[in-house]
């Protein structure tokens, strides 16, 4: 059931990139549609853009430069430890990746079950991994879309929250695919996080079921 939060959720993005989808976050947080607060902007790149979007709204940039555990064994590991201590700092209820181009180990997955969402831009269990609009394009798929799914150890496997749809065009390159899917990405994301602010998304085995009576309509937005 709905509940209400004493205080707001308290969410870190992790983010390699420009931050489009982490701007869709903040934008829905300042406009009261997403009751959370943006505790830390975490990234692996320096010049990331998604740290100077963080700057700009009085929001905590930091960088983590995974170079000094390039040379441990473990480094995927130890490096995720560094954060998994940055994260429990900030004392963080939600992890969001947001563009993030490192594979997280066990270290961040097992601390944040169920706690640690992802945005990915195809139709999952469809098309994981890279190049994924190429993909769809080239396998003859009528229908594209991103998902918003809880993060396991396995690559872009974990139970589905929500997803939306968009048709294919014929003339439809990657490019333009990956731009019309993109608007998708800032509409779901924030939502998914807004239900989990409310708690209402519950997760058994595979499947995340969202509590309210508008659950099916809300799981998914469909091509227009």
């Amino acid at each position: 059931m709905p509940i209400n939060r004493a205080t707001p959720l308290r969410v870190a993005v992790l983010a390699s990139g420009r931050g489009s989808n982490l701007q869709a976050i903040i934008d829905a947080i300042e406009a009261e549609r997403v009751q959370a607060q943006i505790v830390a902007v975490i990234s692996n790149k320096k010049d990331a853009g998604a740290l100077e979007r963080a700057r700009k709204h009085g929001l905590k940039d930091v960088f983590v430069d995974p170079k000094p555990f390039a040379g441990q064994s473990d480094s995927r590991e130890t490096y995720d430890r560094a954060l998994l201590e940055l994260l429990q700092q900030h004392e963080v209820d939600l992890v969001l990746l947001a563009g993030y181009m490192k594979i997280v180990t066990a270290v961040l997955v097992n601390a944040y079950v169920n706690r640690m969402m992802n945005i990915h831009p195809s139709l999952l269990p469809s098309f994981p991994g890279l190049d994924v609009q190429k993909k769809a394009i080239d396998w003859g798929c009528k229908l594209a879309g991103c998902t918003v799914h809880f993060v396991t150890e396995g690559v872009d496997e974990g139970p589905i929250i929500i997803q939306a749809a968009v048709p294919i065009l014929n003339e439809d390159t990657p490019e333009t695919l990956a731009a019309r899917i993109l608007v998708q990405e800032h509409k779901i994301y924030p939502r998914a996080v807004q239900l989990f602010a409310e708690g209402r998304l519950r997760v058994e085995g595979r499947r995340v079921f969202i509590d309210s009576a508008k659950a099916d309509a809300e799981a998914i937005i469909s091509p227009s």
